[in-house]
C-alpha cells in the first residue's frame, strides 16, 4: 500500500530542496518528521507539510496507523520559473529567473 501527497508551485529552487528530500528517504515516519522539523533550511519547511499530509492521507484514506509507515520515496521536480528583467548598464537588460518546485512524497507500511 503506497500513500502519496503532493505540493505545487512552491517558491524555491528545486536544487536547494533536493538536499532535505534526499535526507528523508527510507527513513521512518518518525525520523523524517524529526530531520524536517530541526533543519534550518527553508525548503525542510515545505518538505515537512508535505510529509503530514501524506501522513494524514494514510490514517484517514487508508486507516493506517503513522507508526507502521515509512518514506518510500521523496522528490522534487521543477515547477515552472517566473521570468523577470533587470536593468543593467547600457540600456541592456539581464533576466532573473524566480524558479518553482513541486515536492512530492510517498509513503508504504513496509520497509
Amino acid at each position: 500500500m503506497e500513500v502519496s501527497a503532493t505540493t505545487k508551485y512552491v517558491r524555491m529552487s528545486p536544487l536547494k530542496a533536493r538536499g532535505v528530500a534526499s535526507e528523508i528517504c527510507g527513513l521512518s515516519v518518525a525520523e523524517a518528521l524529526r530531520i524536517t522539523e530541526f533543519n534550518a533550511k527553508k525548503s525542510a519547511l515545505q518538505i515537512g507539510k508535505t510529509l503530514k499530509s501524506a501522513i494524514a492521507n494514510a490514517e484517514n484514506n487508508e486507516g493506517v496507523s503513522a507508526d507502521k509507515l515509512f518514506v518510500k520515496d521523496a522528490h522534487v521536480d521543477g515547477g515552472p520559473t517566473l521570468k523577470r528583467f533587470r536593468p543593467r548598464a547600457r540600456g541592456s537588460a539581464s533576466a532573473i529567473r524566480k524558479r518553482t518546485t513541486h515536492v512530492t512524497v510517498v509513503l508504504t507500511d513496509r520497509k
